[in-house]
């Protein structure tokens, strides 16, 4: 399950509300896709700003409306005892695996992550993917420490985030590959740099813009896994206005909000306040890249 493309859809929300008819129609456009996996709850689908019953009710949504296809549910949150509430939650939505991420307000150890995924992989069954995300998280990962917590049992994938240097990109997914057991998947976030970390041994993409435009995803995924190195660097370099608008918007997730409102999958301002969007200056410019890239002809 832990391979190929996992497509991260937005929570939108309305008036501080989860819109429900919005994330089904998000959901129902990765299932007609045929994406590999969804992520239900990861970073652009806003977790950290959502409350358990919307968490809960989120997960529950997912499931019914993925098909056959697995879903992920992510179940970090700022103490051990939210995150086993969580996880309980994406068992009893009949959830494939989850996502855990180390949060934190305090400043976390290594030892204080390493208890982390231990409890939770002793509490559950569930197959858990590691979340590394210093970004959004503020935890940085050591190598060493990725190492500990996949000797675990229940570990099953490792997200890595990426990075615009191939070759170091390629240095740090062969170095945890070679500490991490057979049985772990190494995955790629960044959705820029996925050609890259596909085309030197990641085995999953785990992808923001999958979530609102799978089809694009899944073509840039099948043409690195299938050993189309050349296709799949294209494909990522035509959508190089895209990713320069992550860059310059200070991440993806306001651009992809942006993106779904101005296609009609969800309403307008569906991020979770404090949370503004973008200003109307910088949604002509997303406008623009859609025009250009053709991205509202695309699934």
């Amino acid at each position: 399950m832990f391979t190929g493309l996992s497509a991260f859809p937005l929570t939108p929300l309305t008036n501080d509300t989860l819109d429900e008819g919005s994330y089904v129609g998000l959901l129902e456009r990765l299932r007609d896709a045929r994406v590999d996996s969804i992520t239900a709850l990861g970073s652009t689908g806003s977790y950290a700003y959502l409350t358990t019953e919307e968490r809960r009710r989120a997960a529950h949504l997912a499931v019914r409306h993925a098909g056959d296809i697995p879903v992920f549910v992510g179940v970090g949150a700022l103490r051990t005892s939210q995150v086993l509430a969580n996880v309980e939650a994406a068992e009893q939505a009949g959830a494939s695996g989850v996502l855990l991420s180390p949060m934190t307000y305090q400043p976390l150890t290594e030892d204080d992550v390493f208890e982390l995924f231990h409890t939770v992989t002793s509490y559950s069954s569930l197959p858990v993917i590691v979340y590394d995300n210093p970004a959004t998280t503020h935890f940085t990962f050591t190598t060493g420490l990725h190492s500990r917590i996949a000797q675990l049992p229940g570990i099953a994938s490792i997200k890595i985030p990426g990075g615009p240097d191939a070759q170091r990109l390629k240095t740090r997914v062969e170095e945890v590959r070679s500490l991490v057991p057979n049985h772990v998947t190494i995955g790629i976030s960044g959705d820029a740099s996925a050609a890259a970390g596909l085309s030197v041994g990641c085995d999953a993409w785990y992808s923001v813009v999958g979530g609102t435009l799978p089809g694009i995803a899944q073509r840039i995924t099948r043409a690195a896994l299938n050993g189309q190195h050349s296709e799949a660097a294209s494909e990522s370099a035509r959508l190089a206005p895209l990713w320069q608008l992550f860059a310059d918007f200070g991440g993806s997730l306001r651009v992809v909000a942006a993106i779904a409102e101005k296609l009609g999958l969800t309403h307008a301002n569906c991020l979770p306040l404090p949370i503004q969007g973008l200003s109307p200056d910088q949604r002509a410019r997303v406008t623009a890249v859609i025009e250009e890239l053709g991205l509202d002809s695309q699934l």
